[in-house]
């Protein structure tokens, strides 16, 4: 495995549930020490700062840490763990999953239940079952168990239990939490590789707390950058699997990175997006446009802050986001890397105030 997979492992194994992104933001903190100034908000997002040749125009790059989770509500006298849901969870992806149960002891493998078919009526296994008839087995006697042996407590994370695979084409890698895992690891290259470049700008790469309920770490980040620019690095729908219209999401795996032109979050700056396909195609890199009609990114919360922020989501298409195990394309991944360092090599304040105009 090269160093490039061995980080994406890590990265994407971590668990990091909104609200509890600590070990991610511990990743991305060792990956780039001495790389970077670092700075944080005051709810958990953290903000690398690598300056380039002037002190503005000021660019964000943002990518949430966090991944879909859940969190402990109650503890059953059985001892089942019950569980509300931090962030979108589809329950047809959910039932007989593993999951790490976060406590103060230490992580407890679990699984999610519910009652087996075998003993439902005919009418019921028609049904999809509803997350409040759900449970987390971390296989304990009773409730006495669950909290003085294994130290489970309400309020406990509870992250997807997933490790990071290689398909048979080694380009495809599955692993839980691309989204918006990948994001992070973008943004972390990103900052390395302007540790030996020259750029006309600083550049402010943030690992985001708590996007996936409700865009939290943009809102506060951006107050402490009051950026001129920003970047969200996320991923988006990937439209070549089984049942999937071009209508409906139009990227591809393996056909590079993906330029936004509509989410129900943000509508982009049309010179900003188009400056973005004009420095993929001037460096041959490949590129696709798409949108996305039923979601946002931290860029819908950062582009309204103060006066307005123009703002771009750049994305890598990923199939079955927000599951235990979804897919990417090692050349996207490549792909975005490349153009948001050559983008952020030509984003000079002449360059901004054209794009104002």
């Amino acid at each position: 495995m090269d160093k490039t997979l061995t980080w994406l492992k890590e990265i994407s194994e971590a668990a990091g549930p909104s609200g509890y992104e600590q070990r991610v933001k511990a990743l991305l903190a060792e990956r780039l020490a001495g790389k970077s100034e670092v700075s944080y908000d005051r709810i958990g997002s953290i903000i690398f700062k690598k300056q380039g040749t002037t002190e503005a125009p000021r660019i964000m790059l943002a990518s949430h840490m966090d991944e879909i989770g859940f969190m402990v509500k109650h503890i059953t006298k059985e001892g089942f763990l019950k569980f509300t849901t931090l962030g979108g969870w589809w329950e047809q992806v959910m039932l007989g999953q593993r999951v790490t149960v976060m406590t103060a002891k230490g992580d407890i493998p679990g699984v999610i239940g519910s009652k087996p078919p075998h003993i439902l009526s005919a009418e019921e296994r028609k049904k999809v079952v509803q997350k409040k008839d759900m449970y987390i087995d971390i296989g304990a006697a009773d409730d006495n168990e669950v909290k003085e042996k294994f130290g489970v407590r309400p309020g406990d994370a509870i992250a997807p239990y997933s490790t990071f695979t290689t398909m048979a084409d080694d380009k495809f890698l599955m692993a839980k939490a691309w989204d918006n895992r990948i994001g992070c690891a973008i943004m972390a290259d990103v900052i390395e590789a302007l540790h030996q470049e020259i750029h006309p700008n600083a550049v402010y790469g943030v690992g985001t707390v708590q996007e996936e309920v409700g865009l939290r770490g943009a809102k506060t980040s951006a107050s402490v950058i009051d950026p001129h620019f920003a970047f969200a690095v996320d991923t988006c729908v990937a439209g070549d699997t089984p049942g999937i219209g071009d209508d409906q999401a139009a990227s591809r795996l393996g056909k590079g990175v993906a330029i936004s032109i509509y989410d129900s979050s943000l509508i982009p700056l049309p010179k900003l997006r188009q400056f973005a396909v004009a420095v993929a195609e001037e460096n041959n890199i490949p590129y696709q446009l798409e949108f996305t009609e039923g979601g946002g990114t931290d860029a819908g919360r950062i582009h309204i802050h103060g006066q307005g922020v123009p703002s771009l989501v750049l994305s890598l298409p990923t199939r079955y986001i927000h599951s235990h195990n979804s897919v990417i394309h090692r050349d996207d991944y490549d792909a975005a890397v490349r153009l948001i360092v050559a983008i952020l090599k030509k984003l000079d304040a002449a360059k901004c105030e054209e794009l104002l105009k």
